[in-house]
This record gives C-alpha cells, sequence and structure tokens, in this order.
C-alpha cells in the first residue's frame, strides 16, 4: 500500500518498507495544454556531506554525469527523457542504500527545466509533477509525493531529500520552488 506524502512531511524508509535495501525514484509530470514549444526537464541529483554541499562534482548525477563516483555507482539516473511524453515516470534513478558511502548524508532530488529562460517556460506550465520511490525488490510503490503548489516563475524543483539520520534513511517531501534554474541549486549546495 502506497503512503501518500504531503509538502513538509517525512516518513522513516525502514518504518515505510522495512525490507527496502535499494529504490526506485520515479519523477513524472506533464505540460500544459497551450503552453506551446518543447519542454525539457530533467532530474538531478545532489550528493550532500554532513555540512550540507555537494561533496565533489562528481556527487552532482544529471544528464552528462549519470552515476555516482563510488566504485559501486550507489545512485544512477537512467537517462534523460527529453519530451516527458507519454504516461508514468519521466525520468528514473536507482538507488542502493546498502552501498552508498558513509561520508553521504544526504540525496537532494531535483526537476530542473532546461534552457528556462530562453525558451520562457516556468512550472506555473507544468502539472501532475510526482516523485515516487518503489522497492527494487518487490517492485510495488511505497511512497509517493505529488506537487500541489502552483510556482508560476520557478525554474527549479527540490521534490524530495533522501537523508541519513543515525544510520537511518528517510524520505522527506520537500516541494521548493527556485528561480534561476538548476545553477541556482548548484550555487546553494556548492
Amino acid at each position: 500500500m502506497t503512503i501518500n506524502l504531503n509538502k513538509g512531511q517525512g516518513i522513516s524508509l525502514k518504518k515505510a518498507a522495512p525490507s527496502l535495501t535499494a529504490a526506485f525514484i520515479g519523477l513524472g509530470w506533464d505540460v500544459k495544454q497551450g503552453s506551446g514549444g518543447d519542454f525539457d526537464l530533467d532530474a538531478s541529483i545532489f550528493m550532500l556531506g554532513a555540512n550540507g554541499k555537494l561533496i565533489s562534482d562528481q556527487h552532482f548525477i544529471f544528464y552528462n554525469n549519470l552515476t555516482s563516483p563510488d566504485p559501486e555507482q550507489s545512485v544512477k539516473l537512467m537517462g534523460d527523457n527529453r519530451t516527458g511524453a507519454g504516461d508514468g515516470d519521466d525520468e528514473v534513478i536507482i538507488i542502493d542504500f546498502r552501498k552508498i558511502p558513509s561520508n553521504v548524508a544526504k540525496l537532494v532530488i531535483i526537476i530542473s527545466i532546461y534552457d528556462a529562460e530562453t525558451r520562457r517556460q516556468n512550472f506555473g506550465q507544468v502539472q501532475n509533477a510526482y516523485v515516487r520511490l518503489v522497492n527494487v525488490e518487490t517492485k510495488g510503490e511505497v511512497l509517493r509525493y505529488s506537487l500541489q503548489e502552483h510556482f508560476s516563475t520557478e525554474t527549479a524543483l527540490v521534490m524530495a531529500e533522501v537523508v541519513n539520520e543515525a544510520g537511518e534513511w528517510r524520505l522527506n517531501a520537500v516541494g521548493d520552488g527556485y528561480q534561476g534554474g538548476l545553477q541556482t541549486l548548484l550555487d546553494r549546495y556548492q
């Protein structure tokens, strides 16, 4: 049974799915009809240390760097969907919690609009955005957070955070929007 989270809520993954060792994070969205032009939304992951900053440039996972730098490749972005067309997940991240290095305290899951300023696009033109966590072994959806807010000027969203709290992972539904696209968030976490 899926647990639906609201903005600001979080839950221990051990409590939500006691046998969870690896997760499939699905991100989805739809472009509102009449918004015009092609929209290219991108998922990104920031792997942060205890100081709340990117551990290194290689810990920024995005369409030009699909895997984490650790030898086990504990975090993988499964490609770049440039249109978002169709139903279901538009972009997918695989996280193996058993393999995440101990210096990683938080994973920040982001969606941004590629070249939004030039194309005059924002999240006010996007609807039905969600993030969901699926147990890789059972294929069962464990958690889902569907964005309810309307972001008329924002071009990047922090959808969720996966946080290591005293050795136990939890997912927090964030849903915060930012102007300035992905660069604004890079500046914040570097």
